[in-house]
């Protein structure tokens, strides 16, 4: 994945959506789209999804496992939990 090579209005998005979806379909650009000024959505390619949807994935699953591994077997009731929080 790269980063964002250019930046449209919704306005200009408008006008030239078939250009933008060419452009982040065939050249994998990151376009990202701006409303008063302000940069509002990024448009993105069907690859650079996946990849950071697998790459969130293997951030879960490595979270987990390091949860699993320092569990010391220690659990709370629910009321504890509450008391805990409310405190």
């Amino acid at each position: 994945m790269g980063s964002m090579e250019r930046e449209v209005t919704t306005r200009e998005l408008r006008s030239q959506l078939s250009d933008v979806l060419g452009r982040t379909m065939y050249a994998g650009e990151r376009i990202g789209v701006t409303r008063n000024g302000k940069l509002a959505a990024v448009i993105v390619s069907v690859a650079d999804l996946e990849t950071l949807e697998e790459f969130e994935m293997a951030q879960d699953v490595a979270a987990y496992r390091e949860a699993k591994r320092s569990d010391d077997g220690a659990r709370v009731s629910l009321d504890e939990l509450r008391a805990e929080l409310a405190s």
